[in-house]
């Protein structure tokens, strides 16, 4: 019996322990005592979470509750009646502290009540210490020092130290502070607030720091930031992001290693609008001359000091109106000297008008590791991590940096044209400076902006050596490219990037124009000698851009359409005029069969002309195949129309050219020869019977179409084709006989003399096309070829072919059958191309 009622009792033992066990833990109960007089005031009550499925009380005596308010004195039991209260209350203690009427609890923060006594919520302990007006206040913190965050910022562990001044009955927020920085004091004149933010997981007794009394200092507060070794700090001013107090001053101290050096650098800055005194900061230098130094926030702050130093920011009075906003971020960066702060160089501007020069950092992946600043100091004091230098003066540069490999230069050059009449034909260079390539910082970019009067005038870019395109079946190698862009109001319109050692001689834009050469390593300082463009001013010209090409007889010409990755823009027209050696032949390729652009309005083509022969091939770009490969033995252009496309359907081509040695063939030779010889026989014996044949019909009737013997056609230093009189050779009766031969006499005016018709010979154009390419043809026009000319317009309706008879007509006032002639026969063929 005994033993059974030993085993009853512990089975209702392990089960009261297991329903212990299962009790949720927000069941606990926690005794807040406060002890009178002790100015601790709690205050339990709801975050902002989401609201829960099912809500969480406070349980005191029985009565649940959502805001619980603990005072000095009192005594409360603390239950939840949820298993996670952190989710839904947040715990306050505050504590006042007056230091006017009694005196101050100097020495170290302790938490009160301790946090084993109270509820596992965040918990936020607020210290507000009240001072007199002429009193300081200074809260010393330990080990690790503090590091100040800016609006948005969070700490890694959650621990916060909020601190705030007083200024009469306003307060003013100083900053709030993560662990692990540099601020070790920080010293309030009147009074001061301390708020430390625990997680509810965090555990610990001590505040981490300690209230001092202190004399007066005289202004709003003194920030202490100490350094032990390399590092940086960000720092703001008080308030911030809102505006610095009106006519108030700030200081920050520095504590430096002798060994180090400091340099200042402002993130951001905001001033306000002054009706009295002046914003500003001011430092104490050691060793300096001319302690305070005075800066503008605007100015380049002093770099590479060797010591502590003060930093100060000065308010002013404010107009009431329209006060604005004074705010500072700055950062402070602490290093060891380097070797590059001992040189100077020197960057003349003096003679320049519109350039101005940059030095900047590379932009960098983010790094929690330290990073060694680089700074770029003028006169070797003011430092800043940027520098930017304008045209008109001479500057002296000095670099505070460990690796200069993280600094870069940019710069620009206006180059522009007022009076047309002034700059045509004008031509500048294109060169870096010397002074800028001396510098031991990488040179970024270097541009030059191209202005010319609209309508006016065109740009033509010629280099140095020929270029070469970049694209990807073929891309740049070199150490630096130019970029080349011209710009108009409705588009800008990128041509490439091109680099020396290829086969562009030179590249025509139509306005306004930007050259960057930009570098790709550091190598361009040995290679510098490469560079060098040439721009003039030329005639204006309607097409976006001409390229002139003198393909390479060793390896294939790239060439591609300008905006490659956006398309051709609308309406616009591009032009290559390619060369092709007396020897070779150049055979033309398209990367793809179709374009695949859609027109939403007007014609996309493309003209391909031979400038000898002038034969123009024109494709449709929208409807079309693009040409199989074609052989050239001339020069030829290549001219691309684009139309206005559709969304999403943009113009781009690729092609390229081949040369390859013209080759030729014996027995085609031999044939071509024989072959031609009979032609001519065949031609002159069909000529002579003609002649004959007409001789005698114009002896069975009046002479009709005698060339007028009064002129005297004989050319001077020509020597007689013909040995026989005019009465014995049969030169002057013409091949053909026009209507107005044998209708002249209805030529007669109301006198009786006779109307001569106009006399002339068509000439076909053998010489070279000229520098203008083909004009694109007209939008009615939907043949696939056409055989164009420039020296006539497109037309839709059909012109006359160059094989129709030209005839010619001169009423007879006399004979002329005994008048002699020299000039030969007419021919009416059509010339042949001469011989390759």
């Amino acid at each position: 019996m005994a033993g059974l009622s030993c085993r009853v009792t512990v089975a209702l033992l392990g089960a009261l322990l297991l329903g212990a066990a299962r009790l949720p833990r927000g069941t606990d109960a926690s005794e807040i005592v406060l002890p009178p007089g002790s100015s601790i005031t709690v205050l339990i009550k709801q975050g902002t979470p989401d609201l829960p499925a099912k809500p969480c009380y406070i349980v005191v005596s029985r009565r649940h509750l959502t805001v619980l308010f603990i005072k000095a004195g009192e005594k409360v039991v603390v239950t939840f009646t949820c298993q996670n209260p952190e989710k839904h209350f947040v715990l306050e203690i505050q504590k006042n502290i007056d230091c006017v009427s009694s005196s101050c609890p100097l020495g170290e923060i302790q938490l009160q009540p301790s946090i084993s006594a109270l509820p596992t919520l965040n918990r936020t302990f607020t210290w507000d210490v009240k001072g007199s007006k002429s009193m300081g206040l200074e809260l010393q913190f330990s080990a690790p020092r503090l590091r100040q965050i800016g609006p948005g910022e969070s700490c890694e562990d959650g621990v916060t130290h909020s601190i705030s001044g007083h200024i009469n009955t306003a307060l003013v927020r100083i900053g709030t502070f993560c662990r692990n920085g540099t601020v070790s004091r920080i010293k309030m004149q009147e009074g001061v607030k301390v708020a430390l933010h625990l997680p509810w997981f965090y555990h610990r007794n001590s505040s981490g720091f300690s209230i001092a009394n202190h004399s007066s200092i005289k202004r709003l507060c003194v920030i202490e930031s100490e350094f032990e070794g390399e590092g940086s700090a960000t720092l703001m001013s008080a308030n911030y992001p809102e505006g610095f107090p009106e006519d108030e001053l700030m200081t920050w101290q520095f504590i430096v290693p002798a060994h180090l050096r400091a340099s200042v650098s402002f993130l951001s800055f905001n001033v306000s609008n002054c009706e009295k005194k002046e914003e500003r900061v001011e430092y104490y230098i050691p060793g300096s001359t001319t302690n305070p130094e005075v800066f503008k926030l605007e100015d380049k702050q002093p770099g590479n000091m060797a010591g502590n130093f003060n930093l100060s920011l000065q308010g002013c009075d404010q107009d009431a109106q329209s006060p604005g906003i004074l705010r500072l971020q700055f950062q402070v960066l602490v290093q060891h000297p380097q070797n590059e702060s001992n040189k100077t160089y020197v960057v003349d501007l003096s003679q320049e008008r519109t350039m101005s020069l940059t030095i900047e950092p590379r932009p960098v992946k983010q790094s929690r590791k330290f990073v060694p600043g680089c700074f770029v100091c003028l006169e070797s004091r003011t430092c800043s991590s940027n520098v930017t230098l304008t045209a008109g003066s001479k500057h002296k540069l000095s670099f505070l940096c460990d690796d200069l490999t993280r600094l870069w230069v940019n710069a620009e050059k206006t180059i522009s044209c007022v009076d047309y009449r002034y700059c045509h034909r004008k031509t500048y260079p294109l060169q870096v400076p010397s002074d800028i390539l001396q510098l031991p910082v990488q040179l970024h970019d270097f541009s030059w902006k191209l202005l010319v009067p609209k309508d006016r005038l065109s740009l033509v870019l010629v280099p140095a050596q020929k270029l070469q395109q970049h694209t990807h079946e073929r891309a740049c190698n070199t150490s630096f490219s130019y970029l080349v862009t011209s710009s108009a109001p409705s588009h800008d319109l990128y041509f490439g990037a091109f680099c020396p050692g290829g086969s562009v001689e030179q590249i025509q834009l139509k306005q306004n124009s930007s050259v960057t050469l930009r570098t790709f390593a550091p190598s361009f300082q040995q290679e510098a000698s490469r560079q060098g463009l040439t721009v003039s001013f030329i005639p204006y010209f309607k097409e976006e851009g001409i390229f002139t090409v003198t393909p390479d007889t060793t390896s294939k010409v790239y060439l591609r359409t300008p905006n490659w990755d956006r398309g051709l823009p609308a309406l616009s027209s591009v032009s290559w005029n390619i060369s092709v050696p007396s020897d070779q032949v150049a055979c033309l390729t398209f990367f793809k069969e179709r374009t695949g652009v859609v027109c939403q309005s007007g014609r996309a083509f493309m003209i391909i002309q031979e400038q000898r022969s002038r034969a123009e091939a024109i494709f449709s770009l929208e409807e079309e195949v693009l040409p199989q490969p074609s052989f050239h033995r001339h020069n030829f252009w290549v001219n691309i129309s684009n139309c206005s496309p559709a969304s999403g359907k943009q113009l781009d081509l690729l092609f390229w050219v081949t040369l390859t040695p013209r080759t030729t063939d014996l027995p085609v030779v031999i044939i071509a020869v024989v072959g031609g010889g009979a032609l001519l026989l065949f031609a002159l014996g069909l000529i002579i019977y003609l002649v004959k044949k007409k001789k005698k019909k114009m002896n069975k009737g009046p002479a009709v179409g005698i060339y007028n013997g009064n002129i005297n056609t004989h050319m001077p230093g020509q020597p007689k084709k013909f040995q026989k009189g005019r009465k014995d050779n049969e030169s002057h009766v013409y091949a053909v006989i026009d209507d107005t031969m044998v209708y002249g006499h209805l030529l007669q005016d109301s006198n009786g003399s006779f109307l001569r018709p106009e006399v002339d010979t068509y000439r076909p154009f053998q010489g070279p096309m000229g520098d203008f390419p083909p004009s694109p043809p007209p939008i009615c026009s939907r043949a696939p070829t056409a055989k164009l000319t420039t020296e006539e317009p497109p037309s839709c309706i059909p012109s006359e072919s160059e094989s129709e008879p030209y005839t010619f007509s001169h009423p007879n006032k006399g004979d002329t059958s005994n008048r002699d002639t020299d000039i030969p026969l007419l021919d009416t063929q059509e010339p042949v191309e001469p011989a390759e």
